[in-house]
């Protein structure tokens, strides 16, 4: 089964900023729906945003996340970004990528919807 891998993570103070990336190595992810996830301790996993595979590029965020966050391809078809930018507190958590299963909406955040989980990498906004 193929497994995402993110990295990227780190400590950032409040309003910093910091770059996400999922990948399977070998494999082009131009083609596929991708959702990046959230889990912090203590509450459920949150869908942060969705990228429809293909040249159309749609983007789906959470309300929590909309206009401070960014999900895209750019110009490498293998890697998905997160580009999140005015950071809070409260967006500290274990990030995860996913693929979207078949025939699902490729708007959905919810992860049910997802496969091939990576290991996720930790996202600290702390002063």
């Amino acid at each position: 089964q193929l497994q995402l891998v993110e990295s990227g993570g780190g400590l950032v103070q409040p309003g910093g900023s910091l770059r996400l990336s999922c990948a399977a190595p070998g494999v082009a992810l131009d083609s596929y729906n991708i959702g990046w996830f959230r889990h912090a301790p203590g509450k459920e996993r949150e869908g942060v945003a969705s990228l429809r595979g293909g040249y159309s590029g749609g983007t789906n965020f959470a309300d929590s996340v909309r206009r401070r966050f960014t999900i895209s391809r750019e110009n490498d078809k293998d890697t998905v970004y997160l580009q999140m930018n005015s950071l809070k507190p409260e967006d500290t958590a274990i990030y995860y990528c996913a693929m979207l299963r078949y025939g699902r909406s490729w708007q959905s955040l919810q992860d049910f919807d997802y496969v091939g989980w990576g290991q996720g990498t930790q996202v600290t906004v702390s002063p």
